[in-house]
């Protein structure tokens, strides 16, 4: 498996966690370029924009170029703009969200939009969730970036976007179309990036509900590190299991030849 020439890789628990570096995060990833390979960042996190996660990376000595991070944000503005291109969108999300669709010349528009997306955000506004839930009423289709119903910071959890999008499902009935990990539409994005197939490539995530689930789906084999949020526990009755686990990346390195 680690002779594959793709790679994908979550961010968040594979190589930073709780503010700083995953063990052997950095020489991981200089592995993976020494010896050729392509990768591919994944992150369900839609809070901040690329520049903003790949300086974060950098202040913890993990340096990832721009153009190897594909984000909930971006994925989610690019499904929208194949799924319809004239439309417009209603958003809730911090910037990261808004520049994804501003990037592809998506119209946003509060009044009859397509779509409401909704994203992580720091802030939890009443008049923005009510809007929300009338323009689903009224019709817009319901997409979210991601499934999270909670993220991970030094200070302990905060509301991720499941706990917001549960709140404007239970006031509307309808459940949103996720567009991140686990679905597969990520997991081909980052595939038709990289131009690779799915028998070349790899997988690894801390996260047996997202990462796991979303390479078995798309029929990547998959590492899980019990790095960040899984445990070995979590691998009991679990109806998919990961092709591999290991402590972390660092365990990785070593196997990493041409």
């Amino acid at each position: 498996m680690t002779h594959a020439h793709f790679w994908l890789c979550d961010m968040d628990g594979v190589l930073i966690d709780a503010g700083h570096q995953v063990d052997g995060a950095a020489d991981f990833l200089a592995r993976l370029r020494a010896t050729g390979r392509e990768f591919l960042v994944l992150t369900n996190n839609s809070l901040f924009t690329p520049r903003q996660i790949c300086e974060t990376l950098s202040i913890h000595g993990v340096a990832v170029e721009r153009e190897r991070l594909w984000t909930a944000a971006l994925a989610t503005a690019r499904f929208v703009v194949d799924q319809r291109p004239a439309g417009s969108a209603f958003v809730i999300g911090e910037p990261a969200m808004h520049e994804a669709l501003a990037e592809l010349d998506y119209p946003e528009n509060p009044i009859d939009p397509d779509y409401v997306v909704v994203g992580e955000t720091w802030t939890y506004d009443f008049e923005a969730i009510t809007r929300a839930v009338r323009l689903i009423d009224a019709g817009s289709a319901f997409v979210a970036t991601n499934p999270e119903p909670t993220g991970t910071t030094p200070d302990g959890a905060l509301p991720g976007c499941g706990a917001l999008t549960a709140l404007i499902e239970r006031a509307t009935g309808v459940a949103p179309y996720v567009v991140g990990k686990p679905n597969a539409v990520m997991i081909r994005d980052a595939l038709a990036i990289l131009g690779a197939h799915s028998a070349e490539t790899v997988l690894v995530g801390d996260r047996m509900d997202t990462d796991v689930r979303a390479g078995t789906e798309a029929g990547i084999p998959t590492i899980l590190v019990l790095s960040g949020v899984a445990t070995r526990a979590d691998l009991a009755g679990a109806p998919y299991q990961p092709t591999r686990v290991v402590d972390s990346v660092r365990d990785l390195i070593a196997e990493l030849e041409l």
